[in-house]
C-alpha cells in the first residue's frame, strides 16, 4: 500500500512538472502578443521578454532549491501553483492599463518593453521556476539515483515546455483571445495546486533522502 501511494505521489509530481513547463512557455509566447499593440514585436521586445523570463526562472530555481531543504512537502509544492495563479491576476486584470500608462511615459520599445515585462511576468514566472528544483527534492529518496530522478523530471518539464510552445503558437492564439488563455491557465494552476494540497493529506510524504555508501 505504501509503495502504491508513493507511485501515485511521484506520478502527480511529474504531471505537475509537465503542467508548469507547459504554462511557462505558453505565457512567454503570449508575452509577445500582449506587448505588441504598445511596443511592437521587434527583436527589442522579444529580447526584453526572454531576458525577464530567464532572470525570473533563474531566481525561481535558486529559491525553490533552498526551500526544498526545509521540510519539503506536497502541500507546500501545491502552494507554488496557487501563488502563481494569483500572481497572474494582475496581468489579466490590469495589463492593458499598465502598458498604456508606461507607453505614454517611455516610448522607446527597448526600455518600455523591458520594464513592462518585469512588472507583468517576473513574479509569476519566478514562482513557476521554483517548482522544478522542489519537485526533484520530493522525488529523490536515494541520493545514488538523484541524477536519474532529476533527469526524468527535467525531461518531463521540458516536454511540457515544447508542447506548450507548439500548442500556443499553432492553435491556442488562433482559437482564443489572449485573456481567455491566461484565465484558463490560471484556473489550471489553481486546480493543480489545490489537488496537490489535498493529495498531501492522502499520500505518504517521501522519506528523508538516504545517502548511499
Amino acid at each position: 500500500m505504501a509503495e502504491s501511494f508513493a507511485s501515485l505521489n511521484n506520478l502527480l509530481i511529474l504531471c505537475l512538472a509537465f503542467i508548469s513547463g507547459f504554462i511557462i512557455m505558453s505565457i512567454e509566447l503570449l508575452g509577445g502578443r500582449i506587448l505588441a499593440p504598445y511596443f511592437g514585436s521587434s527583436i527589442f521586445v522579444w529580447g526584453s521578454i526572454i531576458t525577464v523570463f530567464m532572470l525570473s526562472l533563474s531566481l525561481g530555481y535558486l529559491l525553490g532549491g533552498r526551500l526544498s531543504l526545509h521540510n519539503p512537502s506536497l502541500k507546500q509544492h501545491g502552494s507554488f501553483f496557487v501563488l502563481a495563479a494569483v500572481l497572474l491576476a494582475p496581468l489579466i486584470l490590469f495589463g492593458n492599463q499598465l502598458m498604456e500608462a508606461l507607453f505614454l511615459v517611455i516610448e522607446d520599445p527597448r526600455y518600455g518593453s523591458l520594464i513592462v515585462s518585469m512588472i507583468l511576468f517576473f513574479l509569476p514566472t519566478a514562482v513557476l521556476g521554483m517548482i522544478a528544483p522542489y519537485s526533484v527534492r520530493l522525488l529523490v529518496i536515494d541520493s545514488q539515483h538523484s541524477g536519474h530522478v532529476a533527469g526524468t523530471l527535467y525531461f518531463v518539464s521540458t516536454m511540457g515546455s515544447a508542447l506548450g510552445t507548439l500548442a500556443t503558437s499553432f492553435y491556442l492564439v488562433l482559437w482564443f483571445e489572449v485573456n481567455q488563455i491566461l484565465i484558463t491557465m490560471g484556473l489550471i494552476l489553481l486546480t493543480s495546486g489545490l489537488l496537490a494540497i489535498y493529495s498531501s493529506k492522502t499520500f505518504h510524504k517521501n522519506p528523508t533522502v538516504v545517502s548511499s555508501p
